[in-house]
């Protein structure tokens, strides 16, 4: 065991260095998550940034859908005993207030993105429910998670072109998660091997003018909530109180042949009001899997383990013509309506495997 200089803050929470987390898993992770759009399809900018102690490796990426073009920026490199360091090598994190102010930088290098960014919350961060997730007898999620939206404000740079960022524009939505999921080198599969598992997956935070609606959900593959949470956020210069909005419902419309959403509605039955929809429409979707570590590729998966030097690599794919390789969870900029209100934010989806739905 050794110390960091995180030890020295008085927020201990097990008789552990700081270094050290309480599970031994070794998919712990603790990450971050920001997206970055001009409430148009006319780009989205995704950012991750993730520590994996008990692998003892941190990554981060950055993927860009803009035009034709789906760039990727990842970096690699062994975590060390600082824990507060969040720089992985062209990338940073810095945390200017906390649950309110951020900032995230990647540095110009040879790949043809960079961006120097911060971020503003709209609304207070909001924990989500507990996120838990068994197969057979391993549990395979363990994890919280806090989102936000917010404001942007800087610029972000991609291949020649420099294109300013205003918070008058540019919105987005930024998550914190900690726990356990799947990471680092795929593990044998063992009595999994041939389990048949349904993914169904819905994640829409949607920003308003003063407000946020907040909605998730996972079904099984026998259509079985998982995980389910439904609230508006009010935002900091509205004196309300965050409102639970009952069981979302989720009706998406997929293109012919496919599972890719073309419009959704969703429906909220707030307990004593009034029942509402809001009508989604994914205005640019970026396959958020593809390159950056979420995904199962052999080669770059989040937390695996790169060797002692930081490792920074650079992808480009360009659009219709990799189409194929254009797989996995969608994170799409979305445009949402309900009762004369017209947002922007993140639709986020995915249905993999066997559901009702699709019976």
């Amino acid at each position: 065991m050794s110390l960091s200089p995180l030890d020295d803050f008085p927020i201990h929470q097990v008789p552990e260095a700081m270094r050290h987390v309480a599970s031994s898993d070794r998919n712990f992770h603790d990450r971050y998550y920001f997206n970055c759009h001009p409430c148009s399809d006319e780009l989205m900018l995704i950012i991750g940034l993730g520590q994996y102690p008990n692998l003892g490796v941190t990554d981060a990426f950055a993927c860009v859908r803009h035009r034709d073009l789906h760039r990727v920026v990842r970096a690699s490199r062994e975590l060390g005993n600082d824990r507060m360091n969040t720089k992985v090598g062209p990338f940073r994190v810095e945390v200017l207030e906390g649950l309110r102010r951020l900032r995230v930088v990647l540095e110009p290098n040879a790949y043809g993105l960079s961006f120097d960014l911060t971020w503003e919350g709209a609304i207070p961060a909001t924990l989500e429910p507990r996120h838990l997730l068994r197969s057979r007898e391993r549990v395979l999620v363990d994890s919280m998670r806090l989102t936000q939206t917010g404001l942007w404000s800087g610029h972000i740079k991609v291949g020649g072109e420099r294109i300013a960022v205003t918070a008058e524009r540019w919105k987005g939505v930024r998550n914190r998660s900690w726990g356990i999921s799947p990471v680092g080198e795929p593990e044998p599969p063992g009595i999994h091997a041939g389990d048949d598992e349904g993914f169904h997956w819905l994640y829409a935070p949607m920003q308003f003018r003063d407000h946020t609606i907040l909605c998730v959900l996972q079904e099984d593959a026998k259509g079985r909530r998982v995980l389910e949470e439904a609230v508006r956020v009010w935002g900091y210069d509205q004196d309300r109180e965050t409102e639970y909005l009952g069981r979302p419902e989720y009706l998406p419309v997929y293109a012919p042949g496919t599972r890719e959403v073309t419009s959704a509605v969703i429906a909220f039955s707030p307990p004593g009001g009034k029942p509402f929809e809001v009508r989604c429409t994914p205005l640019l979707p970026v396959h958020s899997m593809v390159e950056t570590g979420y995904g199962h590729a052999t080669g770059w998966r989040q937390g695996m383990y790169h060797g002692p030097d930081i490792v920074v690599q650079g992808v480009t794919h360009r659009l219709p013509d990799d189409a194929e390789k254009m797989w996995g969870m969608v994170d799409a900029v979305g445009r949402f309506e309900y009762g004369g209100n017209i947002g922007y934010g993140l639709l986020q989806y995915w249905a993999l495997g066997p559901h009702p739905s699709f019976a």
